[in-house]
C-alpha cells in the first residue's frame, strides 16, 4: 500500500505552524500541516493582539529580539495592511511609578532608533493640555505622558491568512487531524495521525513540532525518544470590557509588581491584559482565574476610574518560557529550536516565540533543516508575499 510522502510535515496550526508552512511552501517543499482542532484554536487567538517590538524587553537587555520584532512589525504593516494596523500607544507616568520619565524617554529613544527612526516610529511628550482627552485616564498625581507607535492585529485572522498563503503554493492543511506518533529513521520520518476516526500515515523528510504548549507531549510520541525541553507554561488572561478607548492604546505599570498591562481598543470594546500565572494542567482547559480578573480590574480602575468594568468576555492563552526561577515578566522571549540531530535534523521543535516574529522564526526553521531536505525550486519569498483578510 502506497504511503503519502512530503518534504515537510508540521504539527500545530498556530501562528508558528502556519508560518513554517508558508516558508516551506515558498521554498518549494511539499508541505503538509496537521492541526487537531482549528487554526489558531489555542494561544494564537488568545494573545494581546499586538504586533510590536516589545518595549519592555529593552529593560532586560534583549536588544536583538526587539530589533528583529520591530523589523517584522514594519514588514507586516506593509504586507498585511488589512490585518495589521499602526496605533498610538500612551505611557502615563505617576508620582508613584517606579520608572522615571527619564528612564521611559531613554527607552523610547532606543526603541525609535531600533525601528529606524522613520515616520510612524517616533515618540513625543503629550502636552498637559491634552491629558483630559485621553479616554478618562486619571490625572491625579500624573507627572508625564509619552506617546509612541506600535501595531495591532486580529491574531486569528492573521493566522488564517498565512495558512491561505501557504495553501496558494500547494501546502496542504489536514484538519482536524490528531498526531498520534512518529518513527524517525535514517531516511525520514513515518508519521501516524488520526483523521475523521481513521488512522493515516505519511512519510516526511522533516517533522516540525509547532504544537505550542502541547510540544513536549508531541515529543513524547516520537521514536527514538527525544528529551523534553525544560519549560514553564505561563497563562496570560484578558478581559473584554464595555466601551472603546478611542485615542489609542495604554501601557500601564502595575504598582504592586511593576509589570506592564495594556488597555487596548478591540472592535467596539476595550481589551485589558495580560497576566502571568504558571499553569500546569491540560492546555485545552486554561481559563482566567478569579484572582487574575481582580488583578486586571484593579489596575484598570486605578487608571480609568470612571469607565465601566463589567466583564463582557474573558480568555486565557499559554506562553511557553524556559524553566527558571523568578517572575515570568523578566524572562527571555527568545524562540528555542531544539533539533534531534544538529548536522542532519529530522525533527525540529519550536518553543516560545512571539506572534510578531512568526515569519522570522519560520525562516530560521527552514534554514536549519535545509541540509536534510531535497533540492527544490523556490516559488516565492515570504518577505514579499502579501496577506489579505478573508472575504465575507
Amino acid at each position: 500500500m502506497d504511503v503519502e510522502q512530503c518534504d515537510l510535515l508540521i504539527v500545530g496550526g498556530g501562528i508558528h505552524g502556519v508560518g513554517v508552512a508558508q516558508a516551506g511552501a515558498a521554498a518549494g517543499y511539499r508541505t503538509v500541516l496537521l492541526e487537531q482542532d482549528s487554526l489558531a484554536a489555542g494561544t494564537s487567538s488568545r494573545s494581546s493582539k499586538l504586533i510590536h517590538g516589545g518595549l519592555r524587553y529593552l529593560e532586560s537587555g534583549h536588544i536583538g529580539l526587539v530589533r528583529e520584532s520591530l523589523r517584522e512589525r514594519e514588514l507586516l504593516l506593509r504586507l498585511a495592511p488589512q490585518l495589521v494596523w499602526r496605533n498610538r500607544f500612551y505611557i502615563p507616568i505617576y508620582k508613584q511609578s517606579s520608572r522615571s520619565p527619564f528612564l521611559i524617554r531613554s527607552g523610547l529613544t532606543l526603541y525609535a532608533m531600533l525601528a529606524g527612526g522613520r515616520r510612524g516610529t517616533r515618540f513625543r511628550s503629550v502636552p498637559r493640555r491634552e491629558w483630559d482627552q485621553l479616554d478618562g485616564l486619571s490625572t491625579k498625581d500624573l507627572r508625564k505622558v509619552y506617546q509612541y507607535w506600535d501595531a495591532q492585529t486580529d491574531d486569528r485572522q492573521l493566522t488564517a491568512a498565512v495558512m491561505r498563503s501557504a495553501m496558494s503554493m500547494d501546502a496542504r492543511l489536514c484538519c482536524p487531524a490528531r498526531f498520534s506518533g512518529a518513527n524517525v529513521g535514517e531516511h525520514g520520518c513515518l508519521v501516524r495521525y488520526e483523521n475523521e476516526g481513521c488512522q493515516e500515515t505519511i512519510e516526511t523528510q522533516v517533522l516540525v513540532n509547532a504544537a505550542g504548549p502541547w510540544a513536549n507531549g508531541v515529543l513524547a510520541l516520537i521514536e527514538p525518544q527525544m528529551p523534553p525541553l525544560a519549560i514553564d507554561t505561563v497563562q496570560g488572561s484578558h478581559l473584554e470590557l464595555p466601551g472603546r478607548v478611542e485615542k489609542g492604546c495604554y501601557y500601564m505599570e502595575v504598582p504592586s509588581d511593576r509589570r506592564a498591562v495594556f488597555v487596548l481598543p478591540w472592535k467596539n470594546h476595550t481589551l485589558l491584559g495580560t497576566t502571568e500565572q504558571t499553569y500546569q494542567g491540560d492546555p485545552s482547559q486554561v481559563v482566567p482565574l478569579p484572582a487574575e480578573v481582580d488583578y486586571l480590574l484593579d489596575v484598570f480602575r486605578r487608571h480609568f476610574p470612571n469607565r465601566p468594568t463589567e466583564v463582557l468576555d474573558k480568555w486565557a492563552g499559554l506562553r511557553v518560557l524556559p524553566r527558571a526561577t523568578g517572575a515570568a515578566f523578566g524572562r527571555s522571549r527568545e524562540t528555542q529550536l531544539p533539533l534531534d540531530n544538529p548536522r542532519r535534523p529530522r525533527v525540529v521543535s519550536i518553543f516560545g516565540g512571539k506572534l510578531t516574529g512568526y515569519r522570522a522564526t519560520a525562516e530560521k526553521v527552514i534554514a536549519l533543516v535545509s541540509a536534510t531536505l531535497p533540492a527544490r525550486e523556490r516559488r516565492a519569498r515570504t518577505d514579499e508575499l502579501t496577506l489579505t483578510a478573508e472575504r465575507r
